[in-house]
């Protein structure tokens, strides 16, 4: 699989680890984009190969259900076979069965390939071993996704047995770098093998790439000596663990700190980094303050905040993210906005430009895939329409999930797919309500400050003077509580002092903003 080479200017890793799983946050200049769980009990994770057996094939669909040790069957179609299947087999059943111990390619004869648009029939049948690999986790009701055209990702190369072609990334744009690079590989490559250039392989030296296809062809030794006696259904090739397979797809010059807060972890990823970045390892620090890594690195606030339905951005513009079962819309509101200044056009687009740079955050951030449809505010001018698909299409680039995206339609609709290859994070941004009401939940209130927050600087850059705040209790000493208080956060920002007064006849979720009159103002 081929990752986007990722130009941040300022990269922060944060690892928070559990007994049971262990949560990566990616910071861009202080902003959540990525988080990412690996949980313990997650036996079928992208890139892990497993020795597995023909359940049943099924030529209406033109696919076979695998049995990979999953409580549902994996599913595997004819075009996710590979041309090389038929020498897959054969090498599978010779080293399975102990009649062959090279594992090195050199000397094994090769099959024909087989027909790209043949029956799955023709080549596969039932109670049949087969060398397979994860391509998508299992997610809801569906099983895992499967392929048997396997490949061994490294930090600069990609390994694919019983290949002979030397491939490159896209995304190096230099001739001369894309040939020499073709060169070098070519070189280096055991007979046998296919090998996909990274995009970070970029003017990597002959050393690096050569170490690096060393490693990759150790593990591939390693996995084929287990197959000898190894159980049906088993994995025979993890993939290597959470914290370095991030690293390893991520991780460049622009990042500044990775923070740890286990000691054993630490270890682990100052050596991963020490071998792959040998100046950066100092950058690898662990974590051992009191006050829990995520809230030091205000990741627990913005979680709160940015995974409810509503997500607020910059300018008074929110989202509204709803999910269905077949796909996910996302609608983009400007608010209660007044600029004068602007036409409606103008206002649309400017409003359209900031929703498109946050929804590619949120896709990241939610790993939502699948079909997405969002609706923008529609603009009549062709060229807008064409600013905001150019605009989208740039803030997408640096998501690694494959993704395609369609123009604008007239009804200011952009509809889009993208990859998804592991369950959709989805965090609960509603508690249990205050009062003990069974069963009733309400916002967090962080999110209830939120919307506050995004009122009142409406409401103060309309010209009000005096503005006073009346709300439930429970919310009315969570903005005046500590030093600095969230309140006087708004004071330093507008220079206006707000008055809040606790109201006790007020439900939880209710607040009134009142002018100088004791007149309600309405946004």
């Amino acid at each position: 699989m081929e990752w986007i080479k990722i130009n941040f200017m300022n990269n922060e890793l944060i690892i928070r680890s559990n007994s049971n799983n262990v949560d990566f946050a990616l910071l861009k200049d202080g902003r959540l984009i990525e988080l990412q769980r690996d949980e313990d009990d997650n036996k079928f994770a992208v890139g892990d190969i497993y020795i597995a057996k023909i359940k049943k094939t099924v030529p209406g669909l033109n696919a076979a259900f695998v049995n990979v040790g999953y409580e549902k069957d994996a599913f595997l179609h004819y075009h996710d076979l590979g041309p090389k299947l038929s020498s897959l087999l054969k090498f599978v059943k010779r080293v399975s069965t102990g009649r062959l111990r090279d594992y090195s390619l050199k000397n094994f004869p090769f099959e024909k390939d087989i027909n790209k648009d043949g029956s799955i029939t023709q080549v596969l049948k039932s109670n049949q071993s087969l060398l397979v690999q994860i391509v998508k986790e299992p997610i809801s009701t569906k099983g895992p996704r499967i392929s048997s055209e396997i490949s061994i990702a490294g930090r600069y190369l990609v390994l694919v047995p019983f290949s002979d072609r030397i491939s490159i990334s896209q995304k190096i744009e230099s001739r001369e770098e894309k040939s020499r690079l073709k060169r070098l590989v070519k070189s280096i490559t055991p007979k046998g093998f296919g090998v996909i250039i990274r995009t970070v392989a970029d003017g990597k030296k002959v050393a690096e790439l050569d170490k690096d296809l060393q490693n990759l062809y150790n593990r591939w030794v390693a996995m084929s000596k287990k197959l000898h006696r190894a159980p049906h259904p088993s994995k025979v090739l993890g993939e290597m663990n959470k914290a370095s397979s991030i690293l390893r797809d991520i991780f460049n010059d622009s990042f500044s700190a990775i923070h740890v807060d286990d000691e054993s972890l630490y270890f682990q990823i100052k050596d991963y980094v020490q071998e792959i970045a040998p100046k950066k390892e100092s950058i690898v620090k662990l974590y051992q303050s009191k006050v829990p890594i995520f809230e030091k690195f205000g990741i627990e606030r913005q979680i709160k905040t940015s995974f409810g339905m509503t997500v607020s951005t910059a300018k008074g513009a929110y989202l509204v993210i709803e999910h269905t079962e077949a796909l996910h819309v996302i609608d983009v509101n400007s608010g209660n906005r007044s600029n004068k200044a602007k036409s409606q056009e103008d206002t649309a687009l400017e409003v359209n430009l900031i929703a498109a740079s946050e929804i590619a955050r949120q896709l990241r951030l939610r790993d939502m895939g699948g079909i997405i449809v969002i609706d923008f505010i529609d603009m009549i001018k062709a060229e807008n329409r064409k600013k905001l698909f150019n605009h989208f299409r740039d803030e997408m680039k640096e998501d690694r999930a494959k993704h395609k995206i369609l123009p604008p339609s007239k009804f200011g609709l952009i509809q889009m797919t993208r990859q998804r290859v592991r369950p959709e994070m989805a965090i609960k941004t509603r508690e249990e309500h205050p009062n003990g009401l069974n069963g009733k939940e309400v916002e967090a209130p962080i999110v209830l400050v939120e919307k506050i927050k995004h009122e009142l600087d409406m409401i103060l850059k309309k010209g009000y003077k005096k503005v006073t705040l009346n709300a439930h209790p429970f919310i009315a000493a969570f903005l005046t509580k500590g030093f600095p208080s969230i309140r006087s956060k708004w004071y330093f920002e507008h220079k206006k002092w707000v008055k809040i007064l606790p109201r006790d006849a007020y439900t939880y979720l209710e607040y009134r903003f009142k002018d100088k009159d004791g007149k309600t103002i309405k946004v």
